[in-house]
């Protein structure tokens, strides 16, 4: 798999235009725990010229402050190297609540929060043309009413032909059905980039089965991990209670249990996210010689899935899971995929369920209090399924060209920062510098919108039929992709819509992509300090380019394949560096008992190290040997650490921290602040000294780019 990595995977349900039928399950079962599968997109390559310096910030009135950063916000009560995230962020911290429908706050879902109102004047001025698909999809979400007056009859078909399952041999034919359904499988499976032929498609299958998000919500034997099992539990019985299967307390309990027998062969989050040991190539008849108890052949060929290839992401796990269903009873089997179709669909079912849906997914696992107003979840149904269509007219109103010319220029300051700091790299052999540097001229870089949109001609959608509508974008998005198998890569094609608040990279397709969402302040700010821009997105542009070079991206070469171009010396020196930033967050714990993964989040917590690094030079380079101005008792550094912290304000609820410390490859707001501690600059800027909580000593600090 073409592995791609975001600026912040998690923060908010990304809507994944490629794999349509997994971001809107999500969105229907308001249970967004995981990202799905990575998407896929690109345009042509550009080459990489050194930029001049940029152009001073225009005179008009930032949108945040007097320079774009809220002063208010700050505790100076505390020194800057006690703890950096209080100092820039801690009175915000203090007077800013979690909305009731949110299991956390900050800048992210602030402007989640903005895409939404825009988006829902676009969906409401639709929704006056009844032949809009836009305006129907919308209208039928809205309409509880009918929703309710139907109950349970959309979804009955499904569950009695589930319920009519009569052998084993039957059970991958169904399964392939609830899979082009987007209903969870043991075996979730798309279509992507070969990593090692990134010039062609290829199925990839990952381990699957469970309904918590993560194997340790099965095994941990933490008091508050058990108590949420016991909050799943009750929610796989009011499930199958609903679909009216008798003694549906034990039979959720049977279900539980074999879950649990799942969860005990999946892959550590840690393995799963090693781009090397994901990469299995397999024939089908390999798979099926590997994993004998499930029959693969059918599943495959019943999912829509006509090619001899795939590969297999975790195959002991995938092995492990057939075993375990050929051994499970097939009641249980039954049971499980009754209780998870109805929880996929809950959002276009009775309110009953949809409430039950919520009281798991949204109150138990992430300590949401109550569920979103219905016009919001209306808002992400549409732009999943109809994503380009809302997409265009979004843009058209929301995304200035000047901001694409002022973030062109960032963008070219901060990839040649990169250019200079490979360079200059003492621990990188020469050899391996030119191909890092050809790496770096083969990127391509995407900002605000697409330059082609999708076209959902064949996709309808009634302003009458609420179930209908999720069913046929399910099938329309599983049906694009699988269409993919044997065509050219759909290098003009994004991971996410213009409205998303996020970033990622893609090491297949060698490229970096920044929505016009997150191209707002306190990110960016045309009028705001050159510094505050630096420290923000050019932070955040850093993260994203760095990616391409951290401990799964280096893995890839300039042409996006998977392969070893790293010296032997080079792999040295450099898992030398990164196991020092492993130690260093494995220290901090956030929550009692529960610390930062290290291991875990490498990837993104060199993201960062790596992304302030190369944001800081480009901006020293933007002055052209000039120091920048004081404005209002400021320096430029101490504006560009600032800027670089007020993105990361968040307040999160218990519930919802643990679950990232769990499933999250970024480590939490504060602690990814605290990335400064391992820059020179930061501590003469702020004047830290040793004794302070976050002082480290010079040859303490994490120096990898």
């Amino acid at each position: 798999m073409a592995t791609i990595d975001l600026i912040a995977c998690g923060e908010l349900p990304v809507t994944q235009r490629l794999v349509s039928l997994a971001a809107l399950a999500a969105a229907l079962a308001a249970c967004a725990t995981t990202p799905p599968p990575a998407p896929m997109a690109s345009a042509e390559p550009q080459a990489v010229a050194e930029p001049a310096a940029a152009e001073p910030a225009a005179a008009s009135t930032p949108k945040i402050g007097t320079f774009g950063f809220d002063k208010s916000g700050m505790d100076t009560t505390v020194l800057p190297g006690d703890n950096f995230y209080t100092y820039a962020n801690g009175i915000w911290a203090k007077n800013t609540p979690i909305p009731a429908d949110k299991s956390n706050y900050g800048m992210f879902t602030m402007l989640d929060d903005l895409s939404k109102e825009r988006t829902k004047v676009i969906v409401e001025e639709a929704a006056k043309d009844p032949s809009n698909k836009i305006g129907a999809a919308y209208t039928a979400y809205l309409d509880t009413a009918a929703i309710e007056a139907k109950g349970l009859t959309p979804i009955q078909p499904w569950l009695d032909e589930i319920a009519a399952l009569s052998s084993k041999s039957a059970y991958p034919a169904l399964l392939a059905k609830a899979a082009n359904a987007g209903v969870g499988t043991p075996f979730p499976l798309f279509v992507g980039q070969d990593d090692k032929s990134p010039d062609r498609y290829v199925p990839i299958m990952f381990q699957g089965g469970i309904g918590m998000p993560d194997r340790d919500y099965y095994l941990s034997k933490d008091a508050k991990i058990v108590a949420t099992r016991g909050k799943y539990l009750e929610f796989l019985t009011a499930m199958l209670s609903e679909a009216g299967v008798p003694n549906a307390a034990a039979r959720a309990k049977a279900v539980l249990d074999y879950e649990t027998k799942i969860a005990g062969v999946h892959w550590t989050q840690v393995d799963s996210r090693d781009s090397t040991k994901t990469y299995n190539l397999l024939t089908l008849a390999q798979l099926q010689s590997r994993a004998p108890g499930f029959d693969f052949r059918r599943f495959l060929a019943d999912s829509g899935v006509n090619f001899n290839e795939v590969v297999v992401s975790q195959p002991s796990a995938v092995t492990g899971i057939a075993k375990l269903i050929a051994a499970a009873p097939l009641q249980v089997l039954k049971d499980q995929l009754t209780a998870r179709s109805i929880g996929s669909y809950g959002a276009v079912l009775p309110k009953r369920i949809d409430d039950k849906v919520f009281a798991f997914y949204g109150t138990a696992l992430s300590g949401t209090p109550e569920q979103e107003a219905r016009w919001k979840r209306g808002v992400n149904f549409v732009t999943g399924a109809l994503a380009d269509d809302v997409s265009k007219i979004y843009v058209e109103r929301h995304y200035p060209p000047e901001t694409k010319a002022a973030m062109d220029a960032l963008v070219a300051n901060v990839v040649a920062a990169m250019g200079r700091r490979i360079d200059g790299l003492a621990w990188m052999k020469p050899e391996t510098k030119a191909r890092a540097r050809a790496k770096l001229a083969n990127f391509t870089t995407k900002i605000g919108y697409p330059e082609r949109w999708q076209d959902y001609g064949s996709l309808e959608m009634r302003a009458d039929d609420a179930f209908g509508n999720a069913q046929r974008a399910i099938a329309w998005g599983r049906a694009d992709n699988l269409s993919k198998l044997g065509q050219p890569i759909r290098r003009w094609e994004w991971g996410m819509t213009p409205m998303t608040v996020n970033a990622y990279a893609n090491f297949g397709m060698q490229e970096i992509v920044f929505p016009a969402a997150i191209l707002q302040p306190p990110f960016f700010d045309p009028n705001a300090d050159p510094a505050i821009n630096y420290g923000g997105i050019g932070a955040v542009i850093g993260h994203e380019i760095s990616h391409h070079f951290d401990d799964q991206g280096a893995k890839y070469d300039e042409q996006g394949r998977l392969r070893d171009w790293w010296t032997k010396e080079d792999v040295a020196a450099f898992e030398r560096l990164t196991k020092e930033l492993v130690a260093q967050y494995d220290a901090y714990e956030p929550l009692p008992g529960m610390k930062v993964k290290g291991a875990f989040t490498l990837g993104e917590n060199m993201g960062d190290l790596a992304g302030v690094t190369i944001a800081y030079d480009a901006y020293r380079h933007s002055l052209g040997g000039n120091e920048a101005p004081v404005i209002d008792g400021t320096t430029g550094d101490q504006r560009f650490y600032l800027g670089w912290a007020q993105v990361w304000r968040r307040n999160y609820r218990e519930a919802n921290l643990r679950q990232r410390l769990i499933t999250d490859p970024h480590s939490p707001s504060e602690q990814r602040v605290w990335v400064v501690r391992n820059f020179d600059r930061w501590y003469d800027a702020f004047s830290v000294q040793p004794g302070q909580k976050l002082y480290l000593a010079p040859d303490k600090r994490v120096r990898v780019w």
